[in-house]
């Protein structure tokens, strides 16, 4: 499954990263999603980029263009000795001129966004539930991520000649085996619901943001989310969601026992959440 694919293929070229964080629970098993420092929601998210190798000059010649702009001189994170702006985007980071910069190039390019979001009291109370039935069962964050990531390519690996996905290095072990594991489900999970069989090659690529652009730019796309969803921000939302092909909200089960979907007929917007 991690092949190169044949060049004479077509190649959709997706890339993933997460935000937020897996952690439900302090080393004394007191539950702390929410507190400072641990965030309420986890998401995944996926960008499919058409022309990637433009997209990825464009931005390092940004990139290269602010940081010679003396407008800059003495902003501490454009020094190249903080290893942030200096060397990669990351919205977090990014004063936010530079972050208006990067988002007005992003919508210049034609790339679709999809993200599944997990609220995690939700998932500490489902956690909770499952150590009652078997006491001997433990958590671990990369259940969370692998889980997302399934249900996030469940309709995204089927409709072409070869695929090749970057995902965003998680730690420092090889996680090779359980992403194709993940993605084995998602291909799955189809295959049962719409009865239709891939066999499309994909190459898997553990990258960081700093030698691939283009995980900058899912970076870009799910700071804007987590803004929405952790501090009711939209504004940076409302800039790029017209490159939001779907979001997928698992635990917003107010109407809808399998999660709300949010698409282009039906926009997330900060009203659909409150």
């Amino acid at each position: 499954m991690s092949d190169q694919p044949d060049p004479r293929l077509s190649v959709v070229h997706y890339y993933v990263d997460e935000a937020g964080d897996g952690t439900l629970f302090n080393r004394h098993g007191k539950l702390i999603v929410g507190n400072e420092g641990c965030s309420t929601y986890f998401m995944v998210g996926l960008l499919a980029i058409s022309e990637p190798e433009s997209l990825e000059r464009e931005l390092n010649e940004l990139r290269g263009k602010l940081i010679g702009d003396s407008y800059f001189q003495g902003v501490p994170s454009m020094q190249p000795e903080t290893r942030k702006t200096a060397l990669m985007f990351h919205a977090k980071d990014d004063i936010p001129e530079v972050r208006r910069e990067v988002f007005s190039l992003l919508m210049q390019h034609e790339m679709q966004f999809f993200a599944v979001v997990r609220n995690k009291h939700r998932i500490a109370s489902l956690v909770i539930e499952h150590n009652k039935k078997k006491p001997t069962y433990r958590y671990h964050p990369n259940q969370l991520y692998d889980r997302c990531l399934s249900r996030l390519f469940k309709e995204r690996l089927h409709k072409n000649d070869a695929f090749k996905i970057q995902f965003a290095k998680r730690g420092n072990r090889d996680r090779t085996a359980a992403l194709q594991k993940a993605l084995e489900a998602a291909r799955d999970n189809f295959r049962r619901s719409w009865d239709i069989q891939s066999n499309a090659p994909i190459e898997i690529i553990s990258n960081t943001p700093r030698e691939c652009a283009c995980l900058q730019v899912v970076d870009y796309f799910l700071w804007a989310l987590q803004r929405l969803y952790e501090r009711r921000e939209s504004r940076y939302w409302d800039f790029v969601q017209r490159s939001a092909s779907l979001v997928i909200d698992v635990d917003d089960t107010r109407e809808n026992e399998y999660g709300e979907y949010y698409n282009k007929r039906r926009p997330l917007t900060l009203a659909a959440l409150d």
